[in-house]
């Protein structure tokens, strides 16, 4: 089941005008503070927004490549406090991923957008930006924002012939045998 759900995932820019039942966002809070973390040391806080003129400031935290956050009716902003460890990227990541999978085991569809490293414009990082739009403690970093809701665009599984199996190695790397 696992298998098929993985399968299934794409990312979804288009969401209907549809609003996510406060049970599905609910299990999709749990799915990701069941994330595994190194260490369990469990970095990431998690901002659940819905409001639609929230949404659209969201949507503008980076020049190009956010605009379908402004037509979902949920984001789910991913913050980690890099004090509590080292690898809060790769914890915030994972706790996304989580996210991912339940919404698609829901019905729903969903999209990553990405935001640390990224600029808002030559002033402001995208980061410092939602910080500011949604009132973020000082020492949390946001690491992403998962846009989600009900589908309006239907999408394929990925095909298993465009899987890239010429990156594994075995044993050793470049041993495909």
């Amino acid at each position: 089941m696992f298998m098929d759900l993985i399968r299934k995932r794409r990312s979804v820019r288009k969401y209907q005008q549809r609003p996510v039942e406060n049970e599905k966002v609910d299990q999709l809070i749990e799915a990701a503070l069941r994330a595994f973390s190194s260490r369990n040391t469990q970095p990431w806080e998690f901002i659940v927004v819905t409001d639609s003129q929230t949404l659209a400031r969201l949507s503008e935290a980076r020049p190009k490549g956010l605009a379908f956050i402004k037509e979902a009716p949920l984001a789910i902003v991913i913050c980690a406090d890099p004090s509590k460890t080292d690898v809060w990227v790769e914890d915030a990541s994972i706790a996304a991923a989580f996210v991912h999978l339940a919404a698609t085991d829901m019905g729903l569809g969903s999209c990553w957008g990405q935001i640390r490293l990224r600029h808002h414009d030559d002033n402001q990082s995208a980061g410092a930006y939602v910080s500011g739009l949604l009132g973020i403690r000082e020492g949390l970093e946001v690491e992403s924002i998962i846009a989600a809701g009900y589908p309006a665009e239907e999408k394929e599984p990925h095909q298993q012939t465009s899987l890239q199996f010429d990156k594994i190695s075995r044993e050793k790397y470049g041993q495909n045998a």
